[in-house]
């Protein structure tokens, strides 16, 4: 005669002392080994009740993966899902309590997860992937698409798609997105629905199956190719008040060695050398990464300034906060760099059209017009040197960069 196991709920023979599924003594007043089950030891999961994947070799803080067997292949091997809307436990006990919880009542998976359930499963695979740059965009076209947080992933469709493109707005804001931020939204739910796709959370990816106008691909290339350098009235104001507004002279030393702002975040302690005046750094590109670009006279003193500031808080980078609330210290991030920039922009009334990269565009265009070498820009600023000649049998010295870059004056 079978009776339920009131751990798990399953059928247990009425002769059995302890459930076969779960460890729960069904007759504690019996003390035999066969109910001295050792507490270390993992409980067993029935045939067909899912499968449970420990993720090793990676420092995650929930690395046991519970799957539901939902079919089984022609050859009778399971066909598995990942377990919803959670997925990930911290212990393998923890997966094998929600997976006893689903197979009470079992549900179907795909019709069950919201967008934003999809997104935030989506989100924690998909950031350690790419840069703090590319995270930040992520995030902030999500924030533009909160009309469809509570949908079922499986009931979007290219409407829905666009209508986050066209009439979404930030929170406690009317602001609609810019042309670059269409785009991004449109990677986003591409991205996020082909991860829905690839775990069978839906049948088609509906974002994948129309492309942007031509009017929006002009736009959003007009805008990406829009970098201003500053004028020298702007530059002026600048210099003025380097030692009155915080964090200025990141915007100047930017200007005078053309790092982008992520680049400059990541500026170390130990790359920086004052004896020769340079500071090695770069990301992005193969000709950008670890690439050396001489201090310019006219921002050695200001790097040094923040170099000593960086000892005395004991950070290993050039450019830290001081968190307001808790006191912390922190290297600048990408976001943060960006809100400064903002700040410091409308503090002083520059031009609203500027971003934080016109810094390396201003670099850029005072070279040109002090007759910098042609590849001393190249090699600066980490663009790819085309030039057979130039690229594999001309060997450059650090002299010459710096002779280069010193014909910039003002």
């Amino acid at each position: 005669m079978l009776i339920t196991c009131l751990e798990c709920g399953l059928q247990v023979s009425d002769k059995a002392i302890v459930c076969p599924h779960c460890g729960y003594p069904m007759k504690p007043e019996i003390v035999t080994k066969a109910n001295r089950v050792s507490t270390n030891k993992r409980k067993r999961l029935p045939n067909g009740f899912g499968q449970i994947s420990e993720i090793k070799k990676r420092n995650l803080r929930k690395p046991f993966r519970a799957m539901v067997t939902v079919g089984k292949t022609p050859t009778g091997r399971p066909i598995s899902k990942p377990l919803q809307p959670i997925s990930y436990f911290a212990t393998y006990n923890e997966a094998y309590s929600a997976l006893v919880e689903y197979n009470k009542n079992p549900y179907d998976l795909s019709r069950t997860i919201t967008v934003r359930e999809l997104y935030e499963k989506w989100i924690e695979e998909y950031l350690p992937t790419i840069s703090e740059s590319a995270a930040y965009a992520v995030k902030r076209a999500w924030k533009y698409c909160s009309n469809v947080y509570d949908m079922r992933a499986v009931d979007v469709r290219v409407r829905h798609v666009k209508g986050c493109m066209e009439y979404g707005h930030l929170p406690d804001s009317n602001e609609c997105p810019s042309a670059r931020t269409k785009n991004d939204i449109k990677t986003l739910f591409n991205q996020m629905f082909d991860y829905a796709l690839e775990y069978e959370l839906v049948e088609k990816n509906y974002s994948r199956s129309f492309t942007l106008s031509d009017e929006l691909i002009e736009e959003i290339t007009t805008t990406k190719n829009g970098h201003i350098p500053f004028t020298d009235e702007e530059m002026k104001l600048l210099w003025k008040n380097v030692n009155i507004v915080k964090d200025i002279d990141m915007i100047l030393i930017q200007s005078y060695s053309g790092w982008r702002p992520q680049e400059l975040c990541l500026i170390k302690l130990s790359e920086i050398d004052f004896e020769q005046w340079i500071f090695v750094g770069g990301m992005k590109t193969a000709a950008g990464k670890n690439r050396t670009v001489p201090i310019h006279t006219k921002i050695r003193d200001l790097v040094k300034k923040r170099y000593e500031e960086a000892l005395s808080l004991n950070s290993k980078y050039l450019f830290n906060t001081v968190l307001p609330k808790s006191g912390k210290i922190k290297p600048f991030k990408y976001a943060r760099y960006l809100t400064r920039f903002n700040e410091i922009k409308e503090l002083l009334n520059l031009n609203p059209e500027h971003r934080p990269h016109d810094g390396r565009k201003h670099f850029v265009t005072k070279a040109k017009n002090y007759h910098v070498d042609e590849y001393a820009i190249k090699y600066i600023v980490g663009h790819k040197i085309t030039d057979i000649t130039e690229k594999t049998y001309t060997k450059r010295e650090l002299s010459w960069l710096k002779e280069e870059i010193e014909k910039i004056k003002e």
